[in-house]
């Protein structure tokens, strides 16, 4: 895909990461993604979006497209894609955002797994890697849990959150997906 250019944001400063892709992986926070979406657009960001066959249960392709203005990437294998969607969003991409990570994404990429498109991606791509962990606290302080986001990090990506608060479960801990407009500020420094 050919590099676009996008107009300056406001103040004549732009932002570092002008191309995002965001990676919606099957978690309950995945309702959130639109909103991280219209955040970056509203700051002068191009962003495309891939979900994972389980994020499509949590927030519809539509919403994505429509606050993106862009097409929802959802497979490696859809005959829509004339081109090697992996690579070509891997490559087009100034950051990879992964919002939420779910836990068992976050294994596949501590394995190095690439099975879809957004694992895919994430293997293919040069750019910066930013992990958003949601899930439940028992799944969060679990030591193959800790132990893969150590393998990610040493692979230079890098984790925001989660947050401690309110979970899909009902209980008060650690696992939340870090606020929307968190994660657009630390994207766009």
């Amino acid at each position: 895909m050919a590099k676009s250019t996008q107009p300056a944001v406001a103040g004549g400063r732009e932002p570092k990461a002008r191309r995002v892709v965001l990676g919606v992986t099957g978690s309950i926070a995945a309702y959130k993604a639109p909103q991280i979406v219209r955040g970056l657009v509203k700051k002068g960001v191009e962003v495309r979006c891939v979900l994972t066959p389980n994020a499509a249960h949590f927030v519809a392709p539509l919403a994505l497209a429509t606050v993106s203005k862009n097409p929802v990437a959802q497979s490696m294998h859809d005959p829509a894609l004339w081109e090697m969607a992996h690579l070509s969003l891997a490559s087009w991409a100034d950051l990879v955002l992964i919002a939420p990570a779910t836990a068992d994404f976050i294994a596949r990429l501590a394995q190095g797994r690439a099975e879809g498109l957004l694992d895919s991606l994430v293997l293919s791509t040069e750019s910066p890697v930013v992990v958003c962990p949601a899930m439940d606290a028992e799944m969060w302080s679990h030591a193959a849990t800790k132990k893969n986001v150590e393998t990610i990090l040493s692979y230079g990506y890098r984790v925001l959150g989660p947050a401690k608060g309110e979970l899909a479960s009902g209980k008060i801990g650690h696992g939340r997906l870090v606020e929307p407009d968190e994660i657009v500020r630390s994207v766009l420094k």
